[in-house]
């Protein structure tokens, strides 16, 4: 698979593509919580969906909006506007894109929601890794600065949760395959964009991954289909909010942002993560906590891309 490039430029339209990365980061960041709510007993009652049922509905609730957009997209796009039909890279972010989610869900249910969102968000280490030993492409000084920066701060998001606790050293483990897959989606993701828009790149990869995700729920969880008003819009939220926001924002910000750098906006992703934690959950929020979360805004500032530098 080819890369993309990891050079970009200020130029029109650059502001926007980043505010809607960092939208789409807050989306996703809220997750967790929805997950939860939808999967998890609450007050010893039975669950309402098991995990992967409640990755499947998170992706497929939402395809009748993601194609309404798509079709609305297409029609205003100019003519002779790049739109390839389920290219490689489109099915290969669908197939990557089921990984993540496999191992997210898993995740969310064996370790805090601040443990999960972090470890899961180390994509970016792997984004760069491959695009600088694999792929062989140039990632320049500030790229490696910035994700030290990151990691550093998101270590100490997480903080004091991070203990020698067999039970959540699984449900890291599976933040960390989730990484590895959400950093091949940035990479496959950014590719497809270069032949189709945000929208058919978006719905396309989601009709693969929830035809993946329902194969996986039908053979592994025993509750596949919600049955409280709870669990119902818990998972209406976690699509429309999580995949629909969250994911179609990434795929516009892809447009035109290098898939290095943007994986390392997603560190925002563990900053939302923790806040949401901390409000709706009573997970608790550090002074130490809190200089993570500067340490990454940081670590993205010294990041961006320049007038005259790779953003990669």
């Amino acid at each position: 698979m080819a890369s993309p490039s990891t050079t970009a430029r200020l130029e029109p339209g650059l502001t926007s593509a980043f505010a809607a990365l960092c939208l789409g980061a807050v989306a996703m960041g809220i997750s967790p919580i929805f997950v939860r709510f939808a999967s998890s007993s609450m007050g010893g009652a039975p669950a309402d969906v098991g995990p992967f049922a409640s990755a499947f509905w998170r992706v497929s609730l939402c395809l009748p909006l993601l194609y309404a957009w798509m079709r609305i997209e297409e029609k205003r796009a100019p003519a002779g506007t790049p739109r390839v039909r389920f290219s490689k890279a489109s099915i290969l972010g669908g197939i990557v894109f089921a990984g993540d989610l496999f191992f997210w869900h898993l995740a969310i249910l064996k370790t805090t929601v601040a443990n999960a969102t972090f470890f899961a968000t180390m994509a970016p280490l792997f984004v760069v890794l491959t695009v600088w030993l694999v792929l062989r492409q140039r990632v320049s000084r500030g790229t490696f600065m910035g994700l030290a920066l990151c990691l550093l701060g998101g270590a100490a998001l997480i903080g004091q949760s991070l203990q020698a606790d067999p039970a959540r050293i699984v449900g890291d483990l599976y933040g960390v395959a989730t990484a590895f897959f959400f950093g091949m989606y940035f990479l496959a993701a950014s590719r497809a964009r270069k032949t189709a828009g945000a929208a058919r790149v978006t719905f396309e990869a989601g009709l693969i991954t929830s035809a993946i995700l329902l194969v996986v729920a039908l053979l592994f969880d025993t509750r596949v289909i919600p049955h409280t008003a709870q669990g119902i819009a818990a998972l209406l939220a976690m699509s429309y909010v999580s995949h629909a926001g969250g994911q179609g924002l990434l795929a516009i910000a892809l447009g035109r942002l290098p898939a290095v750098f943007s994986s390392l906006v997603i560190f925002l992703e563990a900053i939302a993560a923790a806040l949401f934690g901390w409000a709706i959950l009573g997970e608790p929020l550090t002074l130490v906590q809190s200089v993570g979360g500067a340490l990454i805004l940081f670590g993205i500032w010294i990041a961006r891309p320049t007038a005259d530098a790779p953003a990669g």
